[in-house]
């Protein structure tokens, strides 16, 4: 078969949305300056369009239009490496999955063991988030919240206090051992978090469930966050405002 031939034979079988680089024509074309040209013509033709250097995917469309490829697949390289979980969506990512916010943002958050500085994709912005903790997959939903306690500020198109009502809704559903590895986890956050995941876990679970929290945070350290008292009424304890 013709090099040609079989990139348009690979990528017919490959679904739309998907995202795929170079090595997926690999060993089949080990010529990179034909498969370049080929993947080229065919973006200029309009059969596969570029995410970015090295990045190809074919165009989904629907009644309403074309659709971009979905964000795990515009990052799935950063998120697992030899079937090893290496990051997570978080922060932007996720705000809507979970309830926190209607915006949709070019902005990709990912949760990551190291620091990284930001790069871009195609239309996004990527950003890092450094992670306290091992990254396992069963503690990635516990993340996104603690990440979003993190950065409560920063939540678009909302405000703190209806920040605050949504993420209660979450950790009064955490089964028995969710609640256990939620707090086993924030205490690797800083104060700040701590403090203020501490304060709706118990206004959430009650009195002194989160006392380990309480424990790790200095008594004479104070956290501003503009929160209502309606919303949080345990805050003085907390030496939250």
């Amino acid at each position: 078969m013709k090099v040609t031939d079989i990139i348009s034979d690979k990528i017919n079988r490959l679904p739309t949305g998907y995202v795929f680089t170079y090595e997926e024509f690999t060993p089949q074309v080990n010529n990179i300056y034909a498969l370049t040209k080929a993947l080229n013509r065919m973006v200029q033709e309009g059969k596969i369009r570029k995410l970015s250097l090295g990045r190809f995917y074919k165009p989904r469309f629907t009644d309403f239009g074309e659709l971009k490829p979905e964000v795990y697949q515009v990052v799935k390289d950063l998120l697992e490496q030899n079937d090893k979980i290496t990051g997570y969506l978080t922060g932007y990512s996720v705000y809507n999955q979970l309830g926190l916010s209607t915006q949709v943002s070019n902005i990709i958050q990912i949760g990551i063991n190291e620091t990284k500085k930001s790069t871009k994709r195609g239309m996004y912005n990527i950003w890092f988030m450094k992670q306290p903790n091992s990254i396992t997959k069963e503690n990635i939903p516990l993340f996104r919240i603690l990440d979003a306690i993190r950065n409560i500020k920063e939540i678009p198109d909302t405000t703190i206090d209806q920040s605050c009502k949504v993420l209660s809704e979450l950790i009064k559903n955490f089964t028995n051992s969710e609640k256990e590895n939620f707090i086993r986890l924030a205490k690797k956050y800083n104060p700040g978090t701590r403090a203020l995941t501490g304060a709706l876990y118990e206004n959430c679970l009650g009195e002194n469930t989160a006392k380990q929290l309480l424990e790790s945070l200095n008594p004479s350290s104070s956290y501003e966050f503009g929160i209502s008292n309606n919303i949080l009424s345990n805050k003085q304890k907390w030496n939250i405002s």
